[in-house]
């Protein structure tokens, strides 16, 4: 089977955790390299659990530090969600090694232009790595195969009324990748919060006893109180969502949509504007939107990976 070459840009927390040990087990996928940025955590936290959980899952996927800021606007992080760690307080070993010197943006463009426009770019944290890839390096889109982010909403937000967490924190890259020319594969709330997991599934998981199973059971379920407020039945999976994508894109349903990101306003910043429910449409479909998913199926596969280590 010919492996899709992918490049994960992370803001290693505890949904980035399972997306990476997900992906891993996708035997489509051959994951080329990891990159990591201010988001969930600041960046030497994203980065120090990102390696490791590459000891978790024993590989030694290249990780290369990107932005640990964003473009303008000061930083906020989710440490309310994910912990001071990033991880929830599950414990894992110091990582073994160090990243890599070369910077996020410059390796994701020579990786890109290595794979002659067979790589994906799946990124589950703030844009800040990719737009500052594509700012830099203006051909880079011509040799990406497509992008994937977990990021926005159609409807609603996270982080405020309007916002999801990851578009929020640097609306100002969010704009310039949806901007970019490429079109972008967004898959945000209106998705994410369909694709969780109960107590009870994540006790089903833990049933087969690996280090994977319990770091997994020990990273999400002191979450579970923070979406039991929000009146969701169990830990949402938002960055898995792209990754069960690449490899079962059947179990998702997905509309063309323009999409822009809100800049200025004060109420409304960093809210990922869509066409989708609107009379007015905008002049360029830049998107597709992921809206909903067989929560069955995306369970069942997403257990089947963490069981198989």
């Amino acid at each position: 089977m010919s492996k899709i070459p992918v490049w994960i840009d992370c803001d290693t927390g505890v949904d980035d955790a399972a997306a990476l040990l997900t992906a891993n087990q996708l035997d489509n996928v051959q994951i080329v390299g990891l990159s990591t940025v201010a988001g969930n955590v600041p960046l030497d936290k994203t980065t120090v659990n990102t390696l490791k959980i590459c000891d978790l899952m024993k590989k030694d996927y290249p990780v290369y530090m990107g932005a640990d800021r964003p473009w303008i606007r000061p930083y906020v992080d989710a440490s309310d969600v994910h912990g001071n760690d990033g991880l929830g307080g599950a414990p894992l070993p110091a990582p073994s090694r160090k990243p890599e010197n070369k910077k996020a943006w410059d390796a994701l463009y020579e990786e890109a232009v290595r794979q002659d426009g067979e790589l994906v770019l799946v990124a589950i944290g703030p844009l800040t790595n990719v737009a500052t890839a594509l700012t830099l390096h203006p051909d880079l889109k011509d040799y990406l195969k497509k992008i994937l982010i977990m990021g926005g909403a159609a409807v609603g937000g996270n982080r405020t009324a309007s916002a999801e967490f990851n578009i929020y924190v640097d609306p100002d890259a969010a704009q310039t990748v949806f901007r970019c020319g490429k079109q972008i594969t967004m898959f945000g709330l209106d998705v994410t919060q369909k694709a969780y997991v109960t107590a009870e599934e994540m006790d089903r998981i833990a049933e087969k006893v690996t280090p994977v199973t319990t770091f997994f059971k020990e990273s999400m379920a002191p979450r579970m109180p923070f979406y039991e407020d929000l009146g969701i039945v169990g830990v949402c999976l938002h960055d898995v969502c792209p990754m069960l994508y690449l490899k079962y894109p059947e179990i998702f349903e997905l509309e063309e949509a323009g999409v822009y990101v809100e800049t200025q306003a004060e109420l409304t910043l960093g809210k990922t504007v869509t066409d989708l429910f609107s009379d007015h449409q905008f002049e360029k479909k830049n998107a597709m939107v992921a809206l909903r998913v067989d929560r069955e199926a995306f369970f069942r596969h997403f257990s089947d990976a963490l069981q198989s280590y």
